[in-house]
């Protein structure tokens, strides 16, 4: 019996989702840096074109944490695991604050990782819930920040929840409402979507570029957190040969 490798105990299709998600969020990314540090005039942070690509490249990432929470775990938590991949989660979540805090006008303190560290725990009671509970669910918390907002829930300890009534000025916020909403449809897609046998993955049949993108997704936190200190480093060094850019 041939041995399997790791890849082809994976589903090709979830690792050239995430892959592309990262590809698309480097280039976003690169966009606002471009603005940050005055080389172009670009409506990034707040254009409804710009908001509609940041927003459909995070909806993207917490789609496919609920339907990898359904391929790794099925209806049965492997704990050993899954805190481990928490805890990386957790800890990469936590050095954006800390960076976001020192190099940034406004700190992340609820982004995307801090989204997927939260979503992950929740999410693991829809794994084994009826399905149209799951549906009901996941419409509420869609919901629930466009019918009920309260100046209550302005206070840091309730900024995870996302229905205040003021939205916090930040680089990235992903709350809980409505937000949370996108990882339980990927648990239901997940269960709909059977997760490919061992040796099934896709992988055997992918040529060289889909396989290209696939390791992109298969390392999509590491290129995370690498991607902006490498282009803040290369954007400063452009500014020390060229100069400053004179404003748009």
């Amino acid at each position: 019996m041939a041995v399997l490798s790791p890849r082809d105990r994976r589903a090709l299709w979830v690792d050239v989702g995430r892959g592309i998600a990262i590809v698309a969020m480097v280039a976003y990314h690169f966009s606002f840096d471009l603005l940050y540090f005055g080389f172009v005039d670009w409506n990034v942070t707040s254009g409804t074109y710009w908001r509609a690509f940041a927003e459909a490249i995070a909806s993207s990432f917490l789609f496919l944490v609920g339907v990898s929470l359904v391929y790794a775990h099925g209806t049965r938590v492997r704990w050993r695991p899954f805190l481990w991949r928490l805890l990386l989660v957790g800890g990469c979540a936590a050095l954006v604050t800390i960076g976001t805090t020192f190099a940034m006008p406004a700190p992340i303190y609820f982004g995307i990782l801090h989204a997927i560290f939260t979503f992950s725990v929740l999410a693991l009671v829809f794994l084994r819930a009826p399905l149209p509970i799951t549906l009901v669910v996941a419409a509420a918390v869609f919901a629930a920040p466009y019918i009920f907002t309260a100046p209550a829930y302005d206070t840091a300890l309730l900024y995870p929840l996302g229905l205040g009534a003021t939205k916090p000025f930040t680089f990235d916020y992903e709350p809980i409402f409505p937000w949370f909403s996108v990882t339980l449809l990927g648990v239901v897609a997940g269960r709909f979507i059977r997760r490919p046998e061992p040796g099934a993955s896709g992988y055997n049949m992918a040529g060289p570029f889909l396989r290209a993108v696939a390791a992109a997704g298969r390392n999509s936190l590491i290129i995370y957190i690498a991607h902006q200190p490498v282009l803040f480093a290369l954007f400063m060094l452009a500014i020390a040969v060229l100069g400053q850019p004179a404003p748009a």
